[in-house]
């Protein structure tokens, strides 16, 4: 600590801040949640939040830790095979990194302030739509309008598994091994991307 009681910028105080701001942004949301006042509960001063992360956005997505760029994902997963197995490596690669981390803490976090705050929604669903789903039907072969209903169809696959498996662990889809789980899923993804979605007559 500084002689006047704030924190030098060492990793120590980046961590300091990180937490300040999973603890915030968990529990107030995006929108409620301050530079400011994470910067007062770090007990540093507010520009280093900023030296350390850039802006609020920048200080959200390193508190959520994903173990991934999110822009990134996309090119990987429609390189990765032929495009009528993307719904499988959907499947494989969400539940492997929801999988990996521990606990799960960074994204039942951001689940649970999405779900009680209008403005962590938003984020949430700029992240998955905009970065993720929508980019990925296009890549799938979908145009602008059918690629939109297209994208929502998966958030909410996608999102169903996650809030079952993770949030209230519904048994026995909370402990199935993820090679249980995908080929169960994937047919579901694989329509929602390249599918038919018209009723039948």
């Amino acid at each position: 600590m500084s002689p006047g009681g704030r924190r030098t910028g060492d990793s120590g105080t980046r961590s300091a801040v990180l937490a300040a701001a999973k603890r915030a942004f968990g529990e107030q949301g995006y929108g409620a949640t301050s530079v400011r006042a994470v910067a007062r509960e770090a007990g540093v001063d507010p520009s280093l939040v900023l030296h350390f992360f850039g802006s609020k956005d920048g200080l959200f997505e390193a508190a959520l830790e994903l173990p991934f760029d999110p822009s990134g994902l996309v090119p990987l997963l429609l390189a990765g095979g032929p495009v009528d197995q993307l719904g499988e490596r959907v499947v494989r690669t969400f539940v492997g990194v929801w999988d990996a981390m521990p606990g799960q803490g960074p994204m039942l976090a951001m689940l649970r302030s999405a779900v009680s705050h209008a403005d962590s929604a938003d984020r949430l669903r700029a992240l998955l739509l905009g970065v993720v789903f929508h980019p990925l039907a296009r890549g799938a072969g979908a145009g602008d309008a059918d690629a939109d209903r297209r994208a929502s169809l998966v958030a909410s696959q996608v999102l169903g598994l996650a809030v079952a498996r993770y949030v209230l662990h519904l048994e026995p889809l909370a402990s199935s091994p993820a090679d249980e789980l995908v080929p169960l899923v994937a047919p579901t993804l694989q329509r929602y991307l390249t599918g038919d979605l018209e009723p039948p007559p």
